[in-house]
């Protein structure tokens, strides 16, 4: 079945978006389980596995995702399912932390087919619905991302942190055979040699201003948008607050609700142009750490965290739609170039949270990311004046 024939209706669009939430959810069930894991396994390298899960992933990220444009992707993506499935397995049996490190490597490399879904969901989808349905399947790994830790940390508490492991295993093969039945067969779409596809990355950047401007305005929202969960758990148990890492875990439900911006951002998109969206998000999420500032408080807490979620997710979006449009045939080079900028981005947010909140607390996390959320708006600012100039 090749996809020229292949109508991508709404039951299989939801079914691409499950399956990319529950395959990218296996990066962050560690994260909750982490101190106990060191309880089983007190090695020094255990504390390292969560860095390990991410490696993995960006090392699928950068060599395997590419890999989607010259082969059949559909193989490719039952391949990493397949993976992953053993992958969890290996975790799930890991008599020492070293073995454990390696599994989640190698966990982190299967989660990468995440990637090789959300645009062969752009590509299957018809030109004028690609921004809804491109929206749907990020808003299933949104959730996913935001749920993971909450399930983790629940499954953890009454079963083990093993159980969580074994509980993947069924769900990532599951996620196989549900794509070896509604995904069609994917005839390569380049015909250039793996060498030479890595290489062309450099061209894709140099070539299309619309990449670099979306990258740097993703990377610098999402460095925002991981500074607060990178701190929530620790503003939550000062005693303003008194609350545990239970009640944080919850915050990500409450965070799923602004992961609707996704669909409805796509739909707009679709039907008006990304530009106004990406504006929106931008502001909205100066917005939200507005909130954050002056009402401390849950109340504020719950508020700006939908507003900062439901910004940072519409411009997501709709910068996918952008970017997906520039050339169909390169869009998995593409699709890396962005998410490695915006995992980036969020790196450097998590990294600079830490020491933020050293040096000052919540206020002086408050004050970088809104900073952060404030480059993005400059930058998009200078660029319609520049092209409005240029208009004129």
């Amino acid at each position: 079945m090749q996809n020229e024939a292949y109508v991508l209706d709404r039951k299989t669009t939801w079914a691409l978006a499950i399956t990319a939430g529950t395959a990218v959810s296996n990066l962050y069930f560690n994260q909750p389980m982490l101190a106990m894991i060191q309880r089983d396994l007190p090695e020094k390298m255990t504390g390292a596995v969560p860095t390990a899960t991410q490696v993995g992933y960006t090392l699928g990220l950068l060599f395997l995702v590419p890999l989607g444009d010259i082969v059949n992707r559909k193989k490719l993506i039952l391949i990493q399912f397949f993976f992953l499935t053993l992958s969890l397995v290996g975790a799930a049996v890991a008599p020492t932390g070293f073995a454990l490190v390696l599994a989640s490597i190698a966990i982190g490399i299967g989660s990468s087919v995440t990637q090789q879904i959300v645009p062969l969901a752009a590509h299957l989808a018809p030109p004028a619905k690609r921004g809804a349905i491109v929206g749907m399947v990020v808003s299933g790994l949104l959730c996913g991302i935001l749920l993971s830790r909450t399930i983790a940390g629940f499954v953890s508490l009454h079963s083990g942190w093993r159980a969580m492991f074994w509980l993947g295993v069924p769900i990532a093969f599951l996620g196989a055979v549900g794509m070896k039945i509604i995904l069609p067969d994917q005839a390569p779409l380049s015909e250039s040699s793996y060498t030479k596809l890595l290489r062309s990355m450099g061209g894709l950047w140099s070539e299309f201003p619309e990449l670099r401007l979306a990258v740097i305005t993703q990377g610098f929202l999402f460095a925002s948008f991981s500074m607060f969960w990178t701190v929530l758990a620790y503003h939550l148990a000062e005693p303003h607050f008194n609350m545990g890492s239970d009640v944080a875990g919850l915050f990500g439900v409450v965070g799923a609700v602004g992961v609707l911006a996704a669909p409805l951002a796509g739909k707009f998109a679709d039907r008006n142009g990304p530009r106004p969206v990406i504006v929106m998000g931008v502001v909205l999420s100066m917005f939200s750490w507005g909130i954050f500032g002056f009402w401390n408080s849950i109340p504020g807490l719950i508020l700006g965290v939908i507003v900062l979620d439901f910004a940072v997710q519409g411009v997501l979006v709709s910068h996918q739609s952008i970017i997906f449009a520039l050339r169909p045939e390169a869009r998995g080079r593409i699709n890396t170039i962005f998410m490695s900028g915006m995992f980036l981005g969020g790196a450097i947010g998590s990294a600079t949270a830490i020491h933020a909140w050293g040096v000052g607390g919540w206020s002086r996390v408050v004050w970088i990311a809104a900073s952060f959320s404030g480059l993005a708006g400059l930058i998009q600012a200078a660029v319609t004046l520049k092209r409005r100039s240029l208009r004129t």
